[in-house]
């Protein structure tokens, strides 16, 4: 039988095909035992396109041009020679080019044709996704983004400040408006709902607590001439998420936060797209790791919470850093905040919060680690200050300050009481270092 080479590498081709020719390139990590590794990439590229298990009738060569994926790039780690020799299975990356014309500006879609059914057939792991320029430029993003944090907060080069409401929930709308008022007093930038918030729930309805808690962001402003943001979880039942974004606004809001991961990305994506709602939104992280949480599974976490939030459009995302309570590897955190700051032509950076045992200790680290573009989220190193919240806040600001300064945190307590307090509540052996304690 004859078989030409266009025939032979219909569904081969190198990685420049997305530059020439308008495809999405996903690459994955596959730790399988084959004979093929070959005949096993294909396999993936035919199940995310247009094959199936077995021929049917109405395939055709011109499908396939036109819908098939192709193979630019198989490596076996490490690059196995003759004398290689291990009883585990090897691991591959594989590379597959998606023609653009197959996806939409639907993120369900998206999602669905990087990694649908393929997500569970074994050990094989969607690590990244490079999109076409033109593809890019049908999305949004982020409305606000990093600058657009900045200037609705008039706050133009220090990082930011997050605190959520804490106890997590069973407060009420006047116990909460209490602790906000206090701790955006003490310099508090952002004040968010915890996830578990129900958006309108009996015991703190969405009215009451949106419409006290711009009361005390009101009267914050007027004393001190910071402004500050309120992040309301509006996370529901999917057709009511835009209602409840619609009632915050009604109610005065001026920040919403979406709890992504379990409502979808195209949830995330409605709210950013649409005109009538000109507020930052905050895309919380919580369940990403049932995605992102393996090795040889799943996504990875900067893709996932990175690159794929960010083109869906959110303003700023709640994650974990290498410095507090939760164990996230350097590694994972830095490339994580380059997913989400990298230049991305029409796409705004995304602010990245710093978050999980955040404490004044941890302040200067971070800012080492990535800059003063970051958002620390502290809300323990907020309220748990020994004299209350707004101390807490000031101590926070303080940590800051001498992060900017380059002055060491311990060095710069000496002078500031709050900060001081602090260092000591959290590590009694540091309480000598303050004369202010004595």
């Amino acid at each position: 039988m004859i078989r030409r080479l266009e025939e032979e590498n219909l569904t081969y081709a190198f990685p420049e095909v997305a530059f020439d020719d308008g495809y999405v390139i996903a690459t994955y990590q596959a730790k399988v035992k084959t004979s093929n590794i070959e005949r096993l990439a294909m396999a993936i590229a035919d199940e995310q396109t247009t094959g199936t298990w077995i021929k049917v009738g109405a395939d055709s060569m011109e499908k396939t041009r036109r819908f098939g994926a192709k193979l630019v790039a198989l490596y076996e780690v490490p690059d196995a020679g003759c004398d290689y020799m291990s009883d585990e299975p090897p691991l591959y990356i594989i590379q597959l080019a998606y023609p653009a014309h197959n996806f939409s500006t639907s993120m369900s879609a998206l999602m669905t044709v990087l990694f649908g059914n393929i997500s569970a057939s074994g050990m094989i792991r969607l690590i990244d996704v490079a999109f076409p320029r033109r593809m890019i430029e049908g999305f949004q993003g982020p409305k606000f983004g990093v600058q657009g944090l900045r200037d609705v907060l008039g706050v133009p080069e220090r990082p930011l400040l997050n605190a959520m409401i804490k106890p997590n929930i069973g407060w009420t709308a006047d116990e909460g408006a209490e602790l906000f008022y206090r701790a955006c007093r003490g310099g508090v930038d952002v004040i968010k709902d915890d996830e578990l918030m129900l958006a309108d729930g009996p015991f703190c309805p969405l009215e009451d607590r949106v419409r006290k808690f711009m009361a005390a962001e009101k009267r914050v402003y007027e004393e001190t001439g910071e402004r500050s943001l309120y992040a309301v979880n509006i996370s529901d039942e999917t057709g009511k998420v835009r209602d409840n974004a619609y009632r915050v606004l009604e109610y005065g809001g001026n920040c919403l936060m979406v709890n992504v991961y379990t409502t979808g990305f195209d949830t995330l994506k409605m709210l950013a797209d649409d005109p009538n709602i000109n507020v930052p939104i905050l895309a919380h992280v919580n369940f990403a790791g049932a995605m992102a949480g393996s090795t040889y599974t799943g996504i990875a976490a900067p893709l996932l919470i990175g690159k794929i939030t960010r083109l869906a459009g959110g303003d700023f995302q709640i994650n974990g850093h290498p410095f507090g309570k939760f164990p996230v590897s350097y590694k994972l955190f830095y490339r994580s905040f380059k997913f989400f700051t990298q230049p991305w032509w029409n796409i705004k950076p995304m602010m990245y919060a710093c978050s999980g045992g955040t404490t004044q200790l941890a302040v200067e680290p971070i800012v080492k680690a990535v800059g003063t573009d970051v958002m620390l989220a502290a809300g323990g190193g907020v309220h748990g200050h020994p004299d209350g919240s707004e101390a807490g806040a000031r101590s926070m600001r303080q940590a800051i300050d001498a992060a900017m300064a380059g002055v060491p945190v311990v060095e710069y307590a000496k002078d500031h009481p709050e900060l001081a307090r602090m260092l000591g509540h959290l590590h009694p052996d540091l309480k000598k270092n303050f004369d202010l304690m004595n």
